[in-house]
């Protein structure tokens, strides 16, 4: 490989996995015409920059590529090699330091091939978004929580996914509706995975498609598990956006139907975030009794009527809590 191309090529790749998800969206499909749109950003954008901070920087280009298709506007090639090669020490150095049980300066700038002075700032930039840890009686690195906790993400959506499909599958046959696997975040609902119904007319929910937790079922079923302090504390956060003439944009209103929520175990997003559209859905619990996300149905309203609500309710709450068993978790008394 040479240094002109095939460096700037990894960093295109990244750049690209990591665009791509900034334009999904949300529809109601119409023999496919899109109805409405939801843009990803948050977690993407806030990855990319985390993980590959500095790319893109003091750009020494001697040309101007055409942008592709499938990169930001702003993006018009390649970045220097030295911002790549930065990119490649820092995940060589947290790997050994992962490996090792606490590994000194010098153990760490041997094993990467690095000067100290290098490796020093490499550990430190890492030290700073939490990835490695420095103990300063022993004078050793170690790796970070914010490492685990990545990790444990991946690991605990990975199993929350693979587990619900076979109830997802199930429960779009039983409800003939779309079903829905959402997570909960700091302060929205992802949807991370989807089987949809055979119908024409149906709801579809791009994977990555995030939605507001005052105007989603899966939210709403979240809100209503949780001590009200914390939800007031993801409500000031994230705000009260009103999207519909339905939406509960209003403390008292969403409060009551929180409670109500909470009574009967599952919740309604009455054509609160896209007209036209009604969702069921109930919360998922992990193994502490807390809420990590939900299991919805979702559907026209001309098919997923109110009298139908009561009838589809209890199979989505079902089917919840046969997730919350499937993955250990507690369902909250």
């Amino acid at each position: 490989m040479t240094e002109n191309v095939s460096k700037p090529a990894i960093f295109q790749f990244f750049q690209n996995i990591f665009s791509f998800l900034k334009n999904s969206s949300c529809y109601l499909n119409l023999f496919g015409f899109p109805f409405s749109t939801n843009s990803l950003t948050y977690w993407s954008e806030k990855l990319f920059h985390c993980l590959f901070a500095g790319i893109g920087k003091n750009d020494a280009m001697d040309t101007t590529e055409k942008r592709q298709r499938g990169r930001p506007r702003g993006f018009n090639g390649p970045s220097d090699v030295n911002s790549v090669q930065s990119l490649d020490r820092a995940l060589r150095i947290l790997a050994i330091v992962a490996e090792g049980s606490g590994l000194s300066l010098s153990e760490i700038s041997a094993q990467s091939g690095l000067a100290a002075s290098t490796a020093y700032r490499m550990l430190t930039t890492l030290e700073n978004h939490g990835m490695v840890e420095f103990d300063t009686s022993d004078q050793l690195w170690s790796i970070g929580v914010e490492t685990y906790r990545m990790g444990a993400a991946f690991l605990r959506r990975r199993k929350l996914v693979d587990r619900a499909r076979i109830v997802m599958q199930e429960l779009m046959e039983k409800t003939g509706e779309t079903a829905n696997l959402g997570v909960a975040e700091d302060d929205c609902v992802v949807f991370v995975s989807q089987v949809e119904t055979h119908q024409a007319i149906r709801a579809f929910f791009r994977p990555g498609t995030r939605s507001p937790f005052h105007a989603s079922g899966i939210g709403k079923a979240v809100l209503a598990h949780l001590e009200p302090e914390r939800v007031g504390t993801i409500l000031r956060k994230a705000g009260l956006q009103r999207f519909t003439d339905r939406t509960l944009s209003e403390i008292p209103a969403l409060a009551h139907d929180l409670a109500v929520i909470k009574q009967r175990g599952w919740s309604v997003d009455d054509e609160e975030r896209h007209p036209g559209m009604r969702c069921v859905a109930a919360a998922i619990f992990n193994e502490f009794g807390e809420p990590i996300g939900g299991v919805s149905v979702s559907g026209p309203t001309v098919r997923v009527t109110p009298e139908r609500l009561a009838e589809i309710g209890p199979m989505v709450r079902s089917a919840a809590a046969e997730v919350t068993r499937m993955i250990g978790g507690v369902a909250s008394p």
